[in-house]
C-alpha cells in the first residue's frame, strides 16, 4: 500500500531509483562492518576492549617491533653474487708476457682438412666459376658510437657502399663489431677475426679484408682473379719500396686478399707476435722504427710488421705475396679524389 502511494506521488521510475539506492546503502554498510571486523582480527582488538584501548595496544606493538628498512632497501642492501668473480675463476690464467703470443692452437694440416670438407659438401664449392673464386669480404667497426655523429653517418655510407659492390659481383660480406681478443685491440683486431673466419668458412677461397673507412670508387671494376691464381696474399704496394727501401708505407694493409690455406694460417701466426698491447707492442714499435725507413716513433702496427716480416723473411713468404700497383687496391683519398 505504501509503495503504491509512493509510486503515485513521485512516479514508478523514481521509486525504483530510490529503492536501488537504498539497497546499495545497506550493502555498503554491511561491507564496512565486515571490514572493521577483519581489521580488528588482523591488528588485534585489545581483547575486545574499547577503541582507545585498541589504539594503545596498536601503538605499543608498533613501538616494540624493531624498525626495518623498506623491503626494496633490504633487497638492495643484500650483497649481490659477483658473477665477474665466477667468470674470472673460469677464465684461463693470464698469458706470461715472456711467452710468444699465439692466435690459437697450432694447426698444421688445414689444407687436407679443407679439401676433405669440400669433398663432403659439393654444394659449397670454393670456386663459383673457373676464374671466379668464392670471396668473403670482411670489415667491421667498434660497437660504440663515434664521438662525432658524422662518423656514424660515414660508417653507414661505407657499409652500404661495400654491400652494393658485393651484390653486383657475387661476393659474400661479413660485418664484425666484436673484439675477439682483448690483447689484439686497435690495428691488430683483424688478425684473430681473419683466422677465425678462415677456419669457419672452408668453402671461401679468398678472404678480402677492408677497413671500415675504405670505400669502393668503381662499382663495376672486377678484380683480375687470374692474375692472383699463383699467390696467397695480395696487397697494394710496390716491390722496390718494400724489399729495397724497407719503407713502412711500401704496402698497405687496409685492403688485402688472403687465400684460405695452410700458408695463410702460418703467416698469421708469424705476423701476430708483435700485436699484443702493452710492453710487447711498445718494444716491437721501437724495433720497427729503427729498421724501417721514415717510420715515426709509435707502437707496433700491423702494416709496419708486415713490411718487416716480408723483408726479414723474404725467402719464406715473398714468392706467394703479390704487391699490386697496376690499380689502387687501396689508396689514400687525397690522391684519388678528382683524379678518376
Amino acid at each position: 500500500m505504501a509503495r503504491l502511494d509512493l509510486a503515485r506521488w513521485i512516479g514508478e521510475r523514481r521509486t525504483r531509483q530510490i529503492q536501488r539506492a537504498a539497497r546499495n546503502v545497506r550493502l555498503t554498510v554491511i561491507c564496512l562492518f565486515l571490514t572493521l571486523l577483519v581489521l580488528r582480527g588482523t591488528i588485534g582488538a585489545g581483547k575486545f576492549g574499547t577503541p582507545n584501548q585498541d589504539l594503545d595496544d596498536l601503538r605499543h606493538a608498533l613501538q616494540s617491533r624493531p624498525r626495518l628498512p623498506h623491503r626494496s632497501l633490504v633487497e638492495e642492501s643484500k650483497p649481490l653474487p659477483d658473477h665477474r668473480a665466477a667468470d674470472k675463476d673460469n677464465d684461463p690464467p693470464p698469458r706470461d708476457p715472456s711467452d710468444p703470443y699465439s692466435l690459437g692452437p697450432k694447426i698444421s694440416n688445414w689444407d687436407s682438412q679443407r679439401s676433405a670438407w669440400l669433398r663432403r659438401h659439393p654444394d659449397r664449392p670454393n670456386f663459383l666459376a673457373p676464374s671466379k673464386p668464392r670471396v668473403l669480404l670482411v670489415t667491421g667497426s667498434s660497437p660504440k658510437p663515434c664521438e662525432n655523429p658524422v662518423g656514424d653517418h660515414y660508417l653507414l655510407k661505407s657499409i652500404k657502399n661495400k654491400i652494393d659492390y658485393c651484390r653486383v659481383h657475387g661476393i659474400e660480406i661479413f660485418y664484425n663489431m666484436a673484439l675477439l681478443d682483448a690483447e689484439m685491440a686497435g690495428f691488430w683486431a683483424k688478425l684473430p677475426l681473419i683466422r677465425t673466419l678462415l677456419l669457419a668458412h672452408p668453402d671461401v677461397e679468398f678472404l678480402w679484408w677492408m677497413d671500415s673507412d675504405a670505400m669502393f670508387t668503381d662499382m663495376a671494376f672486377e678484380l683480375p682473379w687470374d692474375r692472383y691464381s699463383p699467390y696467397n696474399l695480395v696487397l697494394h704496394g710496390w716491390n722496390e719500396m718494400v724489399y729495397d727501401d724497407k719503407n713502412w708505407i711500401g704496402l698497405n694493409t687496409g685492403s688485402f686478399l688472403l687465400r684460405n690455406c695452410q700458408w695463410s694460417l702460418d703467416l698469421l701466426d708469424a705476423w701476430a707476435p708483435m700485436g699484443p698491447k702493452g710492453p710487447t707492442r711498445i718494444e716491437a714499435g721501437k724495433v720497427l722504427t729503427s729498421f724501417l725507413k721514415d717510420r715515426p716513433v709509435f707502437e707496433a702496427d700491423d702494416q709496419s710488421a708486415m713490411v718487416y716480416l716480408l723483408v726479414t723473411q723474404r725467402d719464406k713468404w715473398a714468392d706467394k705475396v703479390y704487391l699490386e700497383s697496376a690499380y689502387y687496391l687501396h689508396g689514400y683519398w687525397g690522391i684519388l679524389v678528382d683524379r678518376y
